[in-house]
C-alpha cells in the first residue's frame, strides 16, 4: 500500500519514516520539505513533493502523481495559540484542505488526525467517542469543522488524539513538544515554568504511529471515529516533575504555576480523551498507549542514555537518526515549546509539584544521584 501523508510535521514525518522502513511506501506532502536529517533506521527516507493541499485541485494532483491509495492528513496549523491569534486562517487551512481531500479521495482509505480540543476541557473524566462536542478555542473549531466536512467519506476514520510528545533535537527549526521542551531546558539547568491545573493524557509518538499505521492497514475499515489518549491524566507541572526525575535533574527547576498566568490561559483547563472502542479493534486490541513514566524512561534511555529499550518487545517505531548529536547539542531556546515558560533560578523560588501518577508505575525507580551529563551551554537568539 502507498500512502499519502499530508503534513511533514512531527507526527507526519515519523509516520511517513516508519511506513518506509517496515516495508510500506509513503510520500510526503506539504509546502516545505521535511528535515533532511529524517530517515529511517536504514537510512531510506520517505518520498517528499510539494503540496499546498488549500490550493484548489493541488491534493487530486498529488493523488495521481503519487499513485497513492491510502491518505494521513495531519497538516497545520497546530499551534493552538496562533490559532486563537488567527481564528479565520486556522479555520480556512483546515476546512479547505478536508473539502480538496473529499472531493477526490474516492474509496481511499483516509485517516485524518484530529484532537482533544474539539472537546470544551471541563469535563474531569476524559470523553470517549460517544461525549458531546463542545470546542473552547479557534484550534478545537477549525479541527471539528474539518472533521464534519470529511465524515461522509466511504472509509474514513477520524482519530482525535490527545498531547503528542516524544524526542526531538534541540536545534529543531520549529518549535519542541513538550518532553523535549522541558528535557532540553532540564538538561542545561533551566528553570521550567508549567501550570499546574491544565491537565492532558499524553500519548508516546512511537504510539501514535503504530495505531496510525495499523488503522491504515485495517480489515475492515475501522469505525469513523476513535480517540487514543495516553492512561495518565496528568497536570503539565507533574508531568514536568517526571521528566526532571528520570533526567536526575533538581526537582526545584519546575516550578509549578497556574495556567492563567501563562500562554496556557487559551487552553481548556482538561485536554484528554479516552476510548471505548480502541481496544476492541482487531487492528489495534495490542496497541495500548504508555504511561508518561515509561514513555519518558524509554525516551530519554534512547536518545540520552544511548540505549534502545523495546518495551515489553514493542518496537520502537520512532528511534532514528535525529537523536544524535543529543548529549552534546545547544538548546535554541527560542525553538521551544511555545507555551512552556522559562524563568532564571532563584534561591527564593522553591516550589516544585509532586509527581503522583494514579495509573503510573506503582514501583518507580529511584531517581539518580546526578544529572546523566553536562550538556553544552544553552545558545541564546540574536
Amino acid at each position: 500500500m502507498k500512502t499519502l501523508v499530508v503534513g511533514s510535521g512531527f507526527v507526519g514525518r515519523a509516520l511517513a519514516r516508519h511506513l518506509t522502513g517496515s516495508g510500506g511506501r509513503a510520500v510526503l506532502g506539504s509546502r516545505t520539505p521535511p528535515l533532511s536529517h529524517d530517515s529511517a533506521d536504514d537510512g531510506t527516507a520517505a518520498d517528499w513533493i510539494p503540496l499546498d493541499i488549500t490550493e484548489d485541485g493541488a491534493f487530486a494532483d498529488a493523488l495521481e502523481g503519487t499513485g497513492a491509495d491510502s491518505v494521513v492528513l495531519v497538516h497545520g496549523p497546530s499551534d493552538a495559540t496562533w490559532c486563537e491569534e488567527h481564528p479565520d486562517a486556522a479555520l480556512h487551512g483546515h476546512s479547505e484542505a478536508a473539502r480538496q481531500v473529499a472531493r477526490s479521495a474516492g474509496e481511499r482509505r483516509v485517516v485524518f488526525i484530529s484532537t482533544d480540543n474539539v472537546f470544551d476541557g471541563t469535563a474531569v473524566t476524559p470523553p470517549d467517542e460517544s461525549a458531546p462536542t463542545g470546542p473552547a478555542n479557534a484550534y478545537g473549531r477549525a479541527k471539528l469543522a474539518a472533521e464534519r466536512i470529511l465524515a461522509d467519506l466511504p472509509a474514513i476514520t477520524l482519530l482525535r488524539v490527545s498531547l503528542v510528545y516524544g524526542w526531538e533535537p534541540a536545534d529543531s527549526p520549529k518549535w519542541l513538544n513538550f518532553f523535549s521542551s522541558c528535557a532540553h531546558r532540564l538538561l542545561v539547568g533551566e528553570q521550567v515554568r508549567v501550570p499546574v491545573d491544565q491537565w492532558t493524557t499524553p500519548v508516546l509518538l512511537d504510539d501514535v504511529v503504530d495505531v496510525t499505521a495499523a488503522l491504515i492497514n485495517a480489515t475492515p475499515t475501522p469505525p469513523p471515529l476513535l480517540h487514543l489518549g495516553g492512561p495518565d491524566r496528568i497536570s503539565r507541572a507533574d508531568w514536568a516533575a517526571v521528566i526532571a526525575e528520570g533526567l536526575g535533574a533538581p526537582p526545584h527547576l519546575v516550578v509549578g504555576e497556574p495556567r492563567a498566568l501563562g500562554r496556557y490561559a487559551g487552553r481548556p483547563a482538561s485536554t484528554c480523551l479516552s476510548s471505548g472502542l480502541l481496544a476492541a479493534q482487531p487492528a489495534t486490541a495490542g496497541l495500548a498507549p504508555r504511561p508518561v513514566r515509561e514513555g519518558s524512561r524509554l525516551l530519554i534511555d534512547r536518545h540520552i542514555r544511548g540505549t534502545t529499550p523495546t518495551s515489553g518487545g514493542r518496537q520502537n517505531s520512532t528511534a532514528t537518526a535525529d537523536s544524535r548529536g543529543a548529549r552534546n547539542s545547544t538548546v535554541a531556546l527560542e525553538n521551544s515549546d511555545p507555551h512552556l515558560s522559562a524563568a532564571p533560578r532563584t534561591s527564593s523560588d522553591r516550589h516544585s509539584p509532586t509527581a503522583t501518577l494514579a495509573s503510573g508505575d506503582p514501583h518507580p525507580p529511584p531517581p539518580p544521584s546526578r544529572a546523566l551529563h553536562t550538556p553544552a551551554t544553552p545558545r541564546s537568539s540574536v
